[in-house]
């Protein structure tokens, strides 16, 4: 069942995703699977811990830096020891043009899985990218929340699943939950 949490960051990103036509995409993603509900050119999952995006770029066979059109990251830079490095060494992995789509908690439980080290807002989000060398006029980052999906946030099970008979999807600025955000390179 889906997390509350993630519903409404879900549909709006599945409106930017479709809207850059994934089809002609060559995307990868860094320890998720959300990109997998796209059908891209082609997708690419690095997992951690082989692969440690905090370490650098990943490298193909022949020592090259892999090249990406999109690079997805879907509740994962909340768990990275140093998250400005990893979206330096995101971006010096898309191409030209490229894109960088990632999504994070932000009142929420602590979840260490190992770790769990950083929160964003939107306009956090916004920050980390810019000074991992995005654009700001490229950047549009976004979060969602309300007090009852906070409240909910502190009740079990957790994460809370979403009961579209009973659950508010009603944004209240103040209480964010999750922030995403899609900057272009």
């Amino acid at each position: 069942m889906a997390s509350l949490n993630r519903i409404v960051m879900q549909k709006a990103t599945r409106r930017w995703i479709e809207a850059l036509e994934p089809e002609t995409l060559d995307a990868a993603e860094i320890s998720g699977k959300f990109g997998r509900r796209f059908a891209f050119r082609s997708y690419t999952r690095f997992r951690y811990p082989r692969h440690d995006i905090c370490e650098g770029a990943f490298h193909d066979a022949a020592g090259a830096v892999q090249q990406f059109d999109l690079i997805l990251a879907n509740q994962v830079w909340e768990h990275l020891d140093r998250p400005y490095a990893a979206t330096r060494h995101v971006r010096e992995m898309l191409r030209e043009e490229g894109w960088f789509w990632l999504a994070v908690p932000f009142f929420i439980p602590y979840h260490g899985d190992p770790v769990d080290c950083s929160r964003w807002s939107a306009r956090g989000l916004k920050n980390l990218l810019i000074e991992a060398g995005f654009d700001a006029r490229r950047i549009t980052a976004r979060q969602w929340g309300n007090r009852a999906a906070a409240l909910r946030n502190l009740e079990g099970p957790w994460p809370p699943p979403y009961d579209p008979e009973t659950d508010d999807l009603t944004d209240e600025p103040d209480f964010p939950i999750c922030a995403w955000a899609l900057a272009q390179k």
